[in-house]
């Protein structure tokens, strides 16, 4: 299964117009951002966990890493409250649930094989602009813009942005709460948050690394 696989090109997807797809466990659902791959797959999702929902246990080959959009998500290591952000690495493994249900995004196989730092965090605890992770492959990082903030970068290596709360405007497009774009190596970054502000996660440098799960 190929969508938005190709990373030459501009994407902006509003999550809240995708329809939710059941995946293999009951009560767990999907709307797909971007994937290569079936079942095994590169793959970056909105994840809907009815109450009482989890997945059996697993291990996480290419790695994990997602942001707690709403509820609280859970596994054997603890509670991830709203506005979390995780980093599962290669060879990590757990039995995730949500008591309550929770929403979740989630990139799956996008890790340096060779990556072990494993964290969660929260994302506001850092202050309005935070970067939450940073290596050699990528940088990862969260921002609390003023209305009529800008939001600039080089983007070298491509970049993605998810509105988490908030508006922001970046050339004709207006993303809204959980709109996701993917601009690919060749462009920059240059977007203005709305009038009530944006609250925004956003990857730079990644894209050259794409690649779909060696299975």
């Amino acid at each position: 299964m190929d969508i938005n696989a190709d990373f030459t090109k501009r994407v902006v997807v509003h999550s809240d117009q995708l329809e939710w797809i059941a995946s293999p466990m009951p009560g767990v659902e999907r709307r797909m951002l971007d994937r290569i791959g079936g079942e095994v797959a590169r793959a970056t999702s909105i994840v809907r966990y009815a109450p009482g929902s989890k997945f059996s246990a697993h291990t996480h080959t290419g790695g994990e890493e997602f942001i707690v959009l709403e509820g609280v998500f859970q596994d054997e290591h603890g509670d991830y409250p709203a506005g979390t952000y995780v980093r599962n690495p290669p060879t990590t493994s757990h039995t995730p649930g949500a008591e309550e249900g929770c929403i979740i995004f989630v990139k799956l196989w996008q890790f340096d094989m060779s990556d072990r730092t494993q964290f969660r965090k929260d994302m506001r605890a850092g202050g309005p602009q935070t970067i939450l992770h940073e290596d050699a492959f990528e940088t990862v990082t969260f921002h609390d813009l003023a209305a009529g903030a800008s939001l600039s970068d080089p983007a070298e290596g491509g970049a993605e942005v998810l509105v988490l709360d908030g508006s922001l405007s970046e050339g004709s497009d207006v993303l809204r709460k959980r709109s996701w774009l993917r601009l690919p190596e060749t462009a920059s970054l240059d977007a203005t948050a709305g009038p009530n502000g944006a609250r925004v996660w956003m990857k730079t440098g990644h894209l050259p690394y794409a690649k779909p799960p060696q299975v």
